[in-house]
């Protein structure tokens, strides 16, 4: 087979090998003779349906390099190169071997084809297949080196486009580089059905939905979530991202409403204040993308039990806030914030809550942790809704134990992490959990089974408050030795500041399903053994600890609570403060901050009479227009009217007291029995 076949095979195409300077110069070039043994030994070649298949795809090839239409087709392409440089590394050899055969042949005289050829034609052969020799020998040098400037232009791109859009290429793992911030956030973990697919495998996940895909009405390419073919057409709402300002390699964004989103969201406020979901429903009619009457609507759907459609109007909600996206904006490399105190801005906070929510519960905490460590980019600095109070349960869950030790060792020193109960017990798992590892080494596996242990040891010297709900909700029954004994007793619970006390129950009500394994608890017993030890032999570290609680958690900030009524556990619920209790949370914004940035505010709505009125009342309104049971003043200029109208007042004031009185004192008796019980109880008097 001819080199020009050869190379086809291989995929190649004339021009790719590097150039020798022995070819440029004139005069040197293939002869008539080189050029006919060439199509002769074409002519012969046994499978010509191959060649044109290869022809063909090396046109696709092509044609696909001219329409790049992603970064990720380039890198692929680049990757393909620097294989394709691998192989023409490999094949060298053999070409080699075979020129120096045909050379010994030649000389030898045992090729009838080169017998046959004369005697300038054989010589002129050889030269030609020693300056092919040549030019291999010169491309097996340079193989190396152009298969590491490849990569080299490849992390050289990538590092570029990272830093100007935030899109970067996809790995496994949270900590698969260590060179990328910790809350470095990736597309493809963003969408549920890539850990569905770990699990299951992707026949199982996706079924049927790839035709149907196909046939969809939505064109737009999204992210965080997937349009359904059963949501309503997508129209612009009204809502838009706008770049406010750029600095120190961060850039700040805003959500902004339009005029006619404004006029609907009052009437959402309206619908709100009615307290009947169903004009919500008739707004979402109307407004099928409006995000605040989604959320809303979410809500009531989840208390009434149907999951699937509260799920479906949360991701609606997302679906039409990344259509509103900045092109600038993303959301993979950390450097997009959007401020809290904007009102237009907490319902993206809101709804990527609660779809992170919504995923952890359906078996999907790989998903969720990728939202979480996304709401913490955005405002990684006040974290309004208190994500470092959840992050570590989400890592614990799907066993992104690096990640947790890594976001620790990075945040320890500005945030006082280990001050938290959560995380200084979470650190202290995460260690026991990767020195249980098959594929840990023996020294290492020690290491971090001793680490685990004081690091346990001291998150209960610490918290000591937490032992005892957490073994009561692990079902377990404590030792006596440990329930009577003062440190780990009543005692250690009635002494908890509400502070305290709220983060304690947070981190017991949501975690204590991770504790329930037998080796953890095990585990554990080992250490409140230890602790107690310590705490007789008066180690110094129990009364250092026990100074910090009483300074410390005085009183918790305003994001500690929003993320306590975010959340719905019942342990932490219990322990709100009066002053969050006792006001009206909406689900669409509770606990909205006390300086926020107000772009448009609500007019006035004008008073139509007293709106609290009872049911009398209205009835006696319907029938008396001019009726008034708070005996308002009537206008000055009609003396007589206002008269009767207050004495009109005090008559109906006087019935109302006696018909209260009249239905307080009903008293419904039951009808005597007659002694004929064959009497038919069908009959009447």
């Amino acid at each position: 087979m001819s080199s020009r076949a050869l190379r086809r095979l291989k995929g190649k195409q004339r021009g790719q090998e590097a150039l020798d300077l022995g070819d440029l110069v004139p005069g040197e070039g293939p002869e008539p003779e080189e050029q006919a043994a060439d199509v002769e030994e074409e002519e012969v070649e046994p499978d010509e349906a191959v060649l044109q298949s290869v022809k063909s795809s090396i046109r696709k090839a092509k044609k696909k390099k001219k329409n790049l239409s992603n970064i990720y087709e380039l890198i692929y392409d680049a990757e393909n190169e620097a294989e394709k440089a691998t192989t023409d590394e490999d094949t060298v050899k053999p070409e080699e071997q075979n020129g120096d055969e045909s050379k010994e042949k030649s000389d030898s005289g045992e090729t009838e084809k080169r017998d046959a050829q004369p005697e300038t034609g054989a010589a002129k052969s050889g030269d030609k297949t020693s300056k092919k020799m040549k030019k291999k020998k010169k491309k097996k040098n340079t193989t190396g080196e152009k298969q590491e400037g490849a990569g080299d232009d490849i992390d050289a791109l990538l590092e570029t486009i990272e830093q100007s859009n935030g899109l970067t290429l996809q790995s496994e793992g949270c900590g698969a580089s260590d060179n990328r911030p910790v809350l470095y956030v990736e597309h493809r973990n963003l969408n549920p059905e890539t850990e569905l697919k770990r699990y299951f495998g992707a026949r199982a996940v996706l079924g049927d939905q790839r035709p149907r895909q196909r046939q969809r009405q939505f064109h737009r390419s999204t992210w965080m979530t997937i349009p359904k073919n059963t949501w309503p057409r997508f129209s612009r709402p009204g809502i838009s991202m706008t770049l406010l300002e750029s600095r120190d390699g961060l850039q700040y964004f805003t959500f902004e409403h339009s005029r006619d989103y404004q006029q609907i969201q009052f009437k959402f406020l309206d619908s709100v204040e009615s307290m009947d979901p169903n004009n919500i429903v008739a707004l979402l009619q109307m407004n099928p993308y409006h995000i605040d009457s989604l959320l809303q609507l979410s809500d009531v759907c989840r208390i009434q039990e149907d999951q699937e459609m509260a799920r479906d109007l949360i991701e609606r909600a997302l679906y039409s806030f990344e259509c509103a996206f900045h092109p600038v904006c993303s959301l993979t490399s950390g450097t997009s914030r959007l401020d809290y105190l904007r009102p237009e801005n907490r319902a993206f906070y809101l709804a990527g809550y609660k779809h992170m929510m919504f995923l952890e519960r359906r078996g999907c905490p790989r998903t969720a942790l990728e939202y979480c460590r996304l709401i913490l980019s955005l405002d990684p600095d006040s974290d309004p809704l208190c994500m470092l109070l959840l992050i570590d349960f989400l890592s614990l869950r799907s066993r992104e134990y690096n990640f947790l030790l890594r976001l620790y060792q990075d945040w320890e020193v500005h945030r006082n992490l280990s001050q938290l109960p959560n995380f200084a017990f979470s650190v202290a798992l995460s260690h026991f959990h990767l020195s249980q590892e098959d594929q840990t080494e023996s020294e290492e596996r020690e290491r971090l089974k001793h680490k685990a242990d004081l690091l346990l040891q001291d998150a209960l010297i610490m918290f000591p408050g937490v032992l005892m709900p957490l073994l009561d909700l692990c079902t377990v029954q404590p030792d006596a030795a440990v329930s009577s004994h003062d440190f780990f007793g009543p005692r250690s619970q009635l002494g908890q500041t509400p502070a305290l006390a709220e983060l304690v129950s947070l981190y017991v009500g949501r975690t204590h399903t991770l504790w329930r394994e037998g080796g953890v608890l095990l585990w554990l017993e080992e250490c409140v053994r230890e602790v107690l030890r310590r705490v007789d032999a008066k180690d110094p570290l129990v009364e250092d600890c026990q100074n910090k609680r009483k300074q410390r958690y005085q009183s918790a900030p305003l994001n500690i609570h929003r993320h306590v009524i975010l959340s719905e556990i019942k342990e932490a619920t219990s322990t709100l403060p009066l002053e969050v209790t006792t006001q009206s949370v909406m689900g669409f914004d509770p606990l909205p901050p006390l300086d926020s940035v107000v772009s448009y505010t609500r007019p006035e709505r004008q008073s139509v009479g007293a709106s609290n009125e009872s049911t009398l009342s209205l009835f006696f309104r319907s029938l008396l227009p001019n009726f008034n049971l708070q005996g308002e003043p009537m206008p000055q200029d009609d003396l007589e009217v206002a008269q009767a109208g207050r004495e009109l007042n005090q008559e109906v004031n006087r019935l109302m007291v006696a018909m209260r009185d009249m239905l307080a004192n009903i008293q419904f008796q039951e009808p005597p029995r007659e002694d004929n019980p064959d009497r038919d109880e069908g009959e009447w008097d």
